[in-house]
């Protein structure tokens, strides 16, 4: 486990590396596809723009998504650059190991239907927090809620800013704080003008191009092999230097409970990500919930199915055309480039532009769903439920919030990326999954099914389960040896979700059983 855990900020930065050429050049298909992209995705916007007229149509896009649209929209908040590529990177380096990440991820969808989809309809209005305070009163909760929602947020957002400004530099040769600040602007842009809807219709644009994009580059190698997958694994343990190893989940083998830690991180994680949990306040109602993480679920796993064959392709078929390697026989711009480096293999210059522009466009619907993620907790959970509880959900002055916060958020992200250019931010990504897993998941689920939380056992879990979230990662090898430098890790166990999630819904019970008393639901909740 420690081999992959090595290479986990393959994943989180991906996006950092994913314009490294091919061809150690920008071509104008490149330029013309990227300069397609953001020209679509602002037509996107100017038609939401139209449409976002109220509280509800900014925070939900008004209720009008279907399922099926839904689902698109989930599975572009999941397929972003490092899914593609950084997975692509890990099966290229190790094989089977490099898939332990896709699996997670897939293993959280099921468990949103079965236990929150439904439920998060019909007791949300458009963020969790209003799910959670819908059976908790109180501030605190609120106040708690919305915190948790803008660390989450603020993790994924620094690591996409600073994947985003990398990329336009590495590919345009722009400064890198111009580069940032355009990211920064588009981004803006995105959700001020078009809310949750310009959010949401990026996102589907861009989950129909990463589908597409995968299916071709599938077609593409399996034409090497005769579309023959067993030929095409019987090649690849004949080029790599583990044989047949590479077939065989060796890291888990060799340290199962960081393993079993990894899988719960992204497996409950993503069923507590801010981001994601607003998608089911976008749709009419609970059966369109449920059936858009059924769209979501069967789109993601047909994607990390692709990876397997993309991955195993690129193997097989870099390691016999040298000139993508350097003189160390390492890929040329690191092994993050494995599937750039594949694509212009395949089909050259159109191929490897068509990619590297969705690889942008996966960028700025990420930290688009992510801005208007922070913005609404600020706005709606903070601003407009504790400072002006006699706003209604269509106050204009609200909407005056949101986006004056849009615009704070986002010149914050582009101060923070900027500042955190030279520093190891992969283990934000992470950090964000496991953090979400401890405190957001463990407050969600028992507010929802067990009558006896309390608020002060719902704050009191949580906040033990951030905190220690935190102080666990930064004591454990991502920090502690990676970072700072040291010999051994306080804390061994990377992430730390295995001890964590069960300390968070340990002090949330006896937080709720110490505080029966003091239980107070607002009124027209349902116990």
């Amino acid at each position: 486990m420690k081999r992959l855990l090595k290479l986990l900020p393959a994943v989180a930065a991906t996006d950092a590396m994913a314009a490294q050429s091919s061809v150690g050049t920008t071509s104008m298909t490149s330029l013309a596809l990227f300069v397609a992209v953001i020209a679509v995705t602002l037509c996107i916007t100017w038609w939401a723009a139209k449409k976002t007229t109220s509280a509800s149509d900014f925070y939900s896009a008004g209720g009008q998504i279907s399922g099926f649209q839904n689902g698109l929209a989930i599975t572009g908040d999941a397929l972003s650059a490092g899914a593609f590529l950084g997975l692509t990177a890990l099966v290229f380096g190790n094989g089977f190991d490099g898939l332990v990440y896709a699996v997670g991820y897939t293993t959280g969808l099921p468990l949103v239907v079965f236990l929150m989809a439904s439920k998060l309809r019909k007791l949300g209005k458009y963020t969790f927090t209003d799910v959670v305070c819908s059976k908790l009163s109180g501030s605190a909760v609120r106040v708690f809620s919305a915190l948790a929602s803008l660390i989450i947020v603020s993790f994924y957002l620094i690591a996409q800013m600073v994947g985003a400004g990398q990329l336009v530099q590495l590919l345009f040769g722009i400064d890198y704080t111009y580069a940032i600040m355009l990211v920064g602007v588009l981004m803006v842009m995105y959700v001020v003008f078009g809310g949750m809807m310009a959010t949401t219709w990026v996102q589907i644009v861009k989950a129909v191009l990463m589908l597409s994009m995968g299916t071709l580059i599938c077609f593409l190698v399996m034409a090497q092999f005769g579309f023959s997958f067993s030929e095409l694994l019987q090649q690849a343990v004949a080029v790599h230097p583990a044989q047949e190893a590479i077939l065989i989940p060796n890291a888990l083998a060799k340290d199962p409970i960081s393993g079993i830690s990894l899988g719960m991180a992204l497996m409950l994680g993503t069923a507590g990500l801010p981001h994601v949990l607003m998608r089911f306040f976008t749709v009419p109602d609970a059966k369109a919930a449920r059936s858009s993480v059924l769209w979501a679920t069967v789109f993601m796993n047909s994607f990390y199915a692709m990876i397997f064959i993309i991955g195993f392709g690129a193997l097989t078929l870099l390691r016999g055309h040298p000139e993508y390697f350097d003189a160390r026989n390492a890929l040329i711009g690191g092994g993050n480039t494995a599937a750039l480096h594949l694509s212009h293999l395949l089909g050259g210059e159109v191929l490897f532009g068509a990619v590297s522009a969705i690889a942008f466009a996966t960028i700025l619907a990420v930290v688009a769903g992510l801005t208007l993620s922070g913005a609404s907790a600020i706005s709606h959970d903070i601003y407009g439920a504790l400072f002006k509880r006699h706003v209604v959900s269509d106050s204009q002055e609200e909407m005056k919030i949101v986006r004056l916060a849009t615009v704070v958020l986002g010149v914050l992200a582009v101060i923070l990326g900027i500042a955190f250019r030279g520093q190891n931010v992969a283990y934000m990504i992470s950090l964000a999954f496991s953090v979400a897993c401890s405190s957001t998941f463990p407050v969600l689920v028992l507010a929802i099914y067990w009558k006896r939380t309390t608020s002060f056992g719902a704050v009191f879990g949580g906040s033990v389960g951030l905190l220690s979230s935190l102080l666990f990662t930064v004591l454990g090898p991502a920090i502690w040896v990676k970072v700072l430098g040291h010999a051994q890790p306080v804390f061994p166990i990377d992430p730390p979700a295995l001890v964590t999630v069960p300390l968070a819904f340990a002090a949330c019970v006896i937080g709720s059983l110490a505080t029966q008393r003091t239980k107070r639901l607002p009124v027209g909740a349902v116990a």
